[in-house]
């Protein structure tokens, strides 16, 4: 099984990734707009907004909401993707400036 991984607002195509997924792991060696760092969720060069299917993903542990609580005050849906575990289809866009 895969999900579709998209990203809106952006000349990057639509992927199509394993379930389960890791989006650190599968976004490297793909083209897509989001870039890694740290890949452990403290650096925040990851940051990213779901624009659909965020009620479908693990919600985010306590340690990568103290992460956004300092990255992406206020920005609703915002996540690392580092993360990330693909439970289904999203739709996201990369949070300039993390």
């Amino acid at each position: 099984m895969s999900f579709c991984v998209e990203f809106p607002t952006s000349e990057y195509k639509a992927v199509s990734l394993p379930a389960g997924s890791n989006l650190s792991e599968q976004l490297t060696v793909v083209n897509s707009p989001v870039l890694f760092g740290c890949r452990t969720g403290i650096c925040g060069t990851c940051l990213v907004q779901i624009q659909s299917g965020e009620d479908t993903l693990t919600p985010p542990d306590e340690a990568e909401l103290e992460a956004l609580e300092i990255y992406a005050p206020g920005i609703k849906n915002a996540r690392l993707a580092c993360q990330i575990a693909l439970t289904s289809d999203i739709s996201l866009i990369r949070i300039e400036g993390a």
